[in-house]
């Protein structure tokens, strides 16, 4: 199958308007290059403490310099459910690299925080920026030299993005993501939104609500539902960093230990080859798949800034309007919560990414030759994983269709014709609206706006019963800028009950909302902040708005002449306290929300022109 027109020529756009970065970022690569083993550049002295904790026979295999050596990347802490089965993977990591013939070594650990856990709670602040620390902890990890390769265990929000920006700036090395796996499935996504609402209108204690949630989140291992976490995972699989065919085996099981000795096998064989490293794999190519498989998937709005950031690491400049393009012909082919009611255990069942990936290819929608930690061509991910009689990983093809239709489905009868995520414009900026989730009819809606300065605000205003009518929500100075920009998913709530009311409802923010956010039509992410000057902040109680997903406007219906003269804003004072004002730095620092909402160097555009995209109906 040839590759979709629109897809193509958003690949050379990205290319085109990348092509001196790219050529820079490559040069530093080839720069990095040792033809030895790594820590044969070290003097004795430097080599001698990299081992010297070592046991004797991985001592002497350190020493002699001739057996390749793995760093392990670390994200483990036992408070996060999806990285407190990452314990015990070291010690296995270095087993199996020991039967091989290798040795392997933590080279370091990253923070991990939980959005689940600090959501709606002052840490949330800290959350968007840990990426960045996360990257900047992965490149300290690494800068011992002494590894040949790394393995890089993580799996939720901001930690994937993070390790995999910090392994960009190492692309050099071979690399391999190694996954943990979702918590098997609890009490349903529907039971759980339910009990959430009737909290949020008093009609159910906490303890009802706490109960409702321990049967949701009850295990080690990723939350269930298709929030960022396993979005970020899918995504591993699109850009062909994790071996084929595991990333949603549950665990604790058979299977996902074997699949993280796979791991360990890939990573030594790609150092025995020569690579590729994962600087060479994240090309052009592939940041276009991971933006196809997030919209094929309906998969988190946090990838806006996350792939964005990732591409800059690698030397591509991704804009949100490539992103938009491409949602115009990538049909949505997922339906798992919040998109939906089930979860990603239903979602592998109908035949999980590897039908996802093969129905995408087959549809011209993906570039099959590209680079991947399997070998060449992303046509090795269209797979199951099994084990077989001696209890090693097999891989068998896919399902070519789903197993389950209400789940997954192919692009002759998707869910939607159109992808999950879209780009709105006008005289505010340009912000993301997550379609997937939102009904037909609940894709254009026209009121009056109600402005706050905090969640905190809306929430009470929504307890003393004073948001009547339709109405627009604006959430304004939660930008990178203001506060770090913390995910707003605690509203959510709050406007679906607005909204089963029967009221049309809408919400417009500069902060976000995540791979959460559900069924209530959002313009999020929305740039320039409030904080930098941007329209948010003139925006005042009663100004009419127009939020539209299929024209792609949000657009301010006050006379040119009074909003040319309207003040701005001023946003509050940064709160103190839990740790806030140590980021005060990176917050000064942080890029816009369409480069990605962090502190890392941002990558220029190239001077050429951009190609038009044939074929775009936008």
């Amino acid at each position: 199958m040839s590759t979709h027109p629109v897809v193509a020529a958003v690949t050379d756009r990205l290319a085109a308007r990348s092509r001196g970065a790219r050529a820079a970022y490559l040069a530093a690569l080839a720069a990095q290059r040792r033809p030895a083993r790594r820590r044969a550049q070290l003097a004795c002295g430097n080599l001698a403490h990299g081992f010297a904790a070592c046991g004797a026979e991985d001592k002497a295999r350190l020493a002699g310099e001739q057996t390749p050596n793995l760093g392990i990347v670390t994200a483990y802490n036992d408070m996060l459910s999806a990285h407190q089965p990452f314990a015990t993977y070291p010690d296995q990591i270095k087993d199996v690299a020991l039967a091989l013939g290798a040795t392997a070594q933590v080279a370091g650990g990253v923070p991990a925080m939980c959005d689940g856990v600090t959501q709606g709670q002052p840490g949330m602040e800290l959350s968007l920026l840990s990426r960045d620390l996360i990257a900047l902890s992965t490149c300290v990890a690494l800068s011992h030299d002494m590894f040949d390769g790394a393995l890089y265990l993580g799996v939720c929000d901001k930690i994937v993005p993070g390790l995999l920006i910090g392994a960009l700036a190492y692309g050099h090395l071979p690399g391999v993501f190694v996954p943990a796996g979702p918590m098997p499935s609890g009490s349903t996504n529907d039971e759980k939104a339910a009990v959430r609402k009737r909290y949020a209108e008093g009609k159910a204690s906490r303890q009802e609500l706490l109960a409702s949630e321990a049967a949701a989140y009850h295990a080690p291992g990723t939350c269930t539902f298709y929030g960022t976490a396993n979005s970020n995972q899918l995504l591993m699989e699109c850009l062909g960093l994790h071996v084929p065919g595991g990333t949603f085996v549950n665990p604790g099981t058979p299977l996902r230990a074997a699949l993280t000795a796979d791991a360990v096998a890939t990573a030594l064989r790609l150092v025995a080859e020569g690579g590729p490293g994962v600087g060479e794999i994240i090309d052009e190519r592939a940041i276009i798949n991971s933006v196809v498989g997030l919209l094929a998937s309906g998969g988190s709005t946090n990838h806006a800034l996350h792939l964005v950031a990732i591409a800059a690491a690698a030397g591509l400049r991704l804009e949100w309007e490539d992103m938009d393009a491409l949602s115009a012909v990538v049909p949505l082919l997922m339906r798992v919560y919040p998109n939906g009611s089930s979860d990603i255990n239903h979602f592998t069942a109908a035949g999980g990414p590897g039908t996802l990936i093969g129905a995408l290819l087959d549809a011209g929608l993906l570039h099959e030759g590209v680079q991947t930690i399997a070998g060449p061509g992303l046509r090795r991910y269209a797979v199951e994983a099994k084990l077989d009689a001696t209890g090693q990983v097999e891989r068998i093809a896919a399902p070519e269709s789903s197993l389950a239709p209400s789940v997954l489905r192919g692009p002759a009868a998707p869910f939607r014709p159109d992808g999950g995520m879209r780009r709105v414009v006008g005289p505010l900026g340009q912000a993301i609206f997550k379609s997937s989730a939102v009904a037909e009819d609940r894709l254009s809606i026209t009121a009056p706006a109600r402005v706050f300065d905090s969640q905190e605000a809306l929430a009470a205003a929504f307890a003393a019963g004073a948001l009547t009518g339709d109405l627009i929500a604006v959430v304004r100075f939660q930008g990178p800028r203001a506060n770090g920009m913390p995910e707003l998913h605690g509203l959510t709530p709050a406007l679906s009950v607005l909204q089963d009311r029967g009221q049309r409802v809408a919400l417009v923010t500069d902060g976000r909302m995540s791979g959460a956010s559900g069924k209530v039509p959002a313009a999020i992410h929305l740039s320039p902040e409030g904080a930098l000057g941007g329209g948010i902040a003139k925006l005042q109680d009663g100004d009419l708005l127009h939020l539209d997903a299929h024209s792609g406007r949000l657009d301010v219906l006050v006379p040119a002449a009074e909003w040319e003269a309207r003040p701005l804003a001023r946003p509050p004072a940064p709160a103190r306290g839990y740790g806030r004002p140590l980021f005060g730095p990176m917050r000064a620092q942080a890029l816009p929300a369409e480069r990605g909402g962090g502190v890392l160097p941002d990558v220029p555009a190239d001077p050429l022109p951009s190609p038009a995209v044939d074929g775009d109906p936008r």
